[in-house]
């Protein structure tokens, strides 16, 4: 089974995402800001994170960019989950190592999709 970080400040969105990666038969671990998500990942590898852009102590480009620095995640798909949609936001993403960006609110059928191709 393949284990996801998911990574959010908001509770209700965590709630929503985990429950529609586990339904697609995904293992989920949460984490509630991006040094949360840096603390768990250094405690285990995942197979994909899923990860806030606006969160408190560290963003989500600043997440990945720590991530891309542990060899244990230099190749990890990283998707970046946010409300923002500006092209300056999506290129900082993909200079930071981001491997996809979505905009919120998410389709529940699309995130699956995406991550059934990006996922090893």
């Amino acid at each position: 089974m393949h284990s996801i970080l998911a990574v959010d400040d908001s509770a209700s969105m965590r709630k929503m995402v985990s429950f529609t990666l586990v339904g697609a038969g995904y293992h989920v671990v949460e984490a509630v800001d991006g040094q949360d998500a840096l603390d768990k990942a250094q405690a285990q590898t995942f197979d994909l994170v899923l990860t806030d852009q606006n969160m408190p102590r560290l963003d989500g480009l600043g997440l990945t960019r720590k991530l891309r620095e542990m060899p244990a995640f230099q190749t990890t798909p990283i998707l970046i989950l946010t409300t923002e949609s500006s092209d300056d936001m999506k290129q900082a993403g993909r200079a930071a190592g981001a491997t996809g960006w979505l905009v919120k609110p998410f389709d529940p059928n699309r995130l699956i999709e995406i991550i059934r191709k990006v996922i090893r």
